[in-house]
């Protein structure tokens, strides 16, 4: 089944000089993709996209086809001499940065294992340095979640090494997981196409990496916390410069320039291809104008001052004038998009009018960094509407609407039947007119999900529609579509919640994570009380004592213990990480203790109902 028609005039494919950096430097890789972890599981494997080479597949955009070759290089490379990178061995980028003593470690990727091997790789070129620091770029899991493959808890208690972050990374790092965390890991088997096997019908890559290591993730709390723009730390004899950056693609971000070095780290801001303002798993959404600013702030401040730009995805860029080229781009990109959704959103069209009116100046159009191989102009600026706007367009016909399922079975009787609209679907889809082919069809399986026939053309649909994407979230997310309709709910493949991330959760957020799972309804006539005492403060430095009430469905927190409660429950900080996980054994073998009535505690737990990992999403 081919892709959507192709027109290879609009792209700039006579533009070779992504291939020429992404080969720059290349010192060599391991003698197998496969990255295993402790029971011999592959958690990574490069291997599996080799096939992609030569021209592109009839199932795959060959702007995507392009963009996978080049993300797919996977090995160490010389930046400059004395910073290096290893690249495709997840996700993200490793970047080591040679100090007076030992190496530097910038974001030690999502898993142990393949940070293991990418430090191992290193070493293997560049001698035995130990790690002397890590640097955190910001608070998503590509990030950190590597960072015990590259070195221990018991090294950074002992003050051998420092991990620096960003003001406000922990606080950041944890709430992302928490209060959503569920709900976007099983989004992001689809956007990260998890499940899919790896082949020119299915998994080719994300635009930003290929996809997620599955290995184990890992947190290390920061113990330097960088807070202000311009301030300046010499690392075992190393200087950096750091520009805060909050707000941006994540929360909690930072660039940071070598000055000696004139080298620059762009973290996530600054890749090549359209970035997410809102990620096709959920998150907050991102503030296009405050990303452009910041761009634009690196340039005045680092314009002039770096030689090499690289960042924690992709290859870098070279040279004073293609630098500033470079970051100049992709801030007007970003300032594009923001300032012409709001032109228009203040001449009264929606988030999904406004997608399909706004195209990019030739000049940015021009530059393969701008196309939308992970965000879209799509998306993106459906989001930035969100942003201003919210999900309410203005217009009263949709402000209460039926949900999904029973708008479904309105439609399908309006149409005349399952039977007739998947005749009329087959029509649409044979003519190419995709989008409306998916939207009816995804009525029919909401109104009848036992319609084998609807189900088969709405997988067939969602598969030519994946085929036909340039972007590789886009593609994953079909295609992830379609395989649950052929074969059944994956789940979620991979997940980023961790021992070691429960363990850092400050009583404040253990606590906002019991009252997102309070089943209310089952809880509307309890009334209980808990006072909780810490007999430790944690790495939040919370204070010793709280009260916590549980009334009309509600769970509430607050400092200080001034009235009596039905239960005291005495713990030290370690306590947490089990009674998030529901383990009151484990609790108690960490030293948790208590007095008065034992059981409000577990009437407590009686009514958490906890996320699903497996809920449905292509079906009801």
């Amino acid at each position: 089944m081919a892709a959507a028609p192709f027109d290879s005039a609009e792209f700039p494919f006579a533009d070779t000089r992504d291939f020429e950096n992404a080969e720059r430097g290349y010192l060599g890789t391991l003698d197998s993709g496969q990255i295993l972890n402790s029971a011999g599981e592959a958690v990574w494997n490069a291997d599996s996209y080799s096939f992609i080479t030569g021209e592109a597949p009839p199932t795959v955009h060959p702007s995507l086809w392009r963009q996978s070759k080049l993300v797919a290089m996977h090995g160490l490379f010389e930046v400059i001499p004395g910073i290096y990178q290893v690249r495709g061995f997840d996700l993200s980028n490793i970047t080591f940065v040679e100090s007076d003593s030992g190496v530097i470690v910038i974001d030690p990727l999502i898993s142990t294992e393949t940070a293991a091997a990418a430090l191992g790789l290193y070493r293997a070129h560049r001698g035995e340095r130990r790690v002397v620091a890590v640097i955190y770029t910001h608070s998503h899991a590509d990030h950190f979640g590597g960072v015990k493959g590259v070195t221990s808890q018991a090294e950074v208690d002992s003050g051998d090494v420092a991990i620096y972050a960003p003001s406000g990374f922990m606080e950041h790092t944890v709430a992302e997981n928490l209060y959503a965390g569920t709900a976007m890991g099983r989004r992001a088997g689809y956007m990260y196409g998890a499940a899919l096997l790896r082949n020119k019908r299915g998994g080719v890559g994300a635009g930003l990496g290929q996809t997620t290591s599955t290995g184990t993730v890992t947190l290390i709390a920061p113990t330097v916390e960088i807070t202000t723009t311009g301030e300046t730390h010499t690392i075992d004899g190393v200087r950096v410069e750091f520009q805060m950056a909050p707000g941006t693609e994540a929360p909690s971000e930072m660039h940071f320039l070598f000055p000696d070095l004139r080298a620059l780290c762009m973290a996530e801001n600054a890749t090549h291809t359209l970035h997410n303002l809102l990620t096709l798993r959920g998150a907050l959404v991102r503030d296009p104008h405050v990303w452009a600013g910041y761009l634009t702030e690196a340039i005045v401040r680092y314009g002039d001052k770096a030689d090499v730009a690289f960042a924690s995805h992709h290859w870098p860029t070279w040279g004073e004038e293609n630098i500033v080229e470079f970051l100049e781009t992709q801030r007007d990109l970003y300032a594009y998009l923001h300032d012409q959704t709001l032109r228009y959103l203040n001449q009264g069209y929606n988030g999904a009018e406004i997608a399909e009116l706004i195209e990019l100046p030739p000049a940015l159009a021009a530059s393969w960094s701008t196309h939308g191989y992970y965000g879209s102009i799509s998306h993106n600026v459906k989001a930035i509407y969100q942003r201003y706007m919210g999900w309410y367009d203005g217009n009263p016909a949709r402000l209460w609407q039926h949900t999904p399922a029973e708008k479904a079975v309105r439609y399908i009787d309006f149409m005349g039947g399952a039977d007739e609209v998947v005749r009329k679907a087959r029509i649409a889809f044979d003519e190419g007119d995709l989008r409306w082919a998916a939207e009816v069809l995804d009525h029919v399986v909401f109104a009848e999900p036992g319609h084998a026939a609807g189900s088969a053309l709405l997988a067939d649909t969602l598969e030519r529609l994946g085929f036909g994407s340039e972007n590789g979230t886009w593609r994953d997310a079909y295609l992830s579509g379609a395989m649950e309709l052929r074969t059944g709910n994956f789940g979620t493949p991979v997940s980023s919640t961790s021992a070691d991330l429960l363990a850092v959760l400050s009583i404040e957020q253990f606590f906002d994570a019991i009252a997102i799972q309070i089943d209310g309804p089952q809880a509307f006539d309890l009334n209980l009380s808990i006072t909780w005492v810490l007999t430790d403060p944690g790495p939040a430095a919370s204070p010793q004592s709280y009260r916590t009430t549980l009334k009309n469905g509600v769970f509430i927190h607050q400092q200080g213990a001034s009235k009596p409660s039905d239960l005291t429950i005495t713990m030290p900080h370690a306590a947490i990480g089990s009674l998030a996980t529901g383990s009151l054994t484990g609790a108690m073998d960490a030293g948790l203790t208590t007095e008065g009535d034992a059981t409000v505690l577990a009437t407590l737990f009686g009514v958490l109902s906890p996320g699903d990992p497996a809920f449905n999403i292509v079906t009801p």
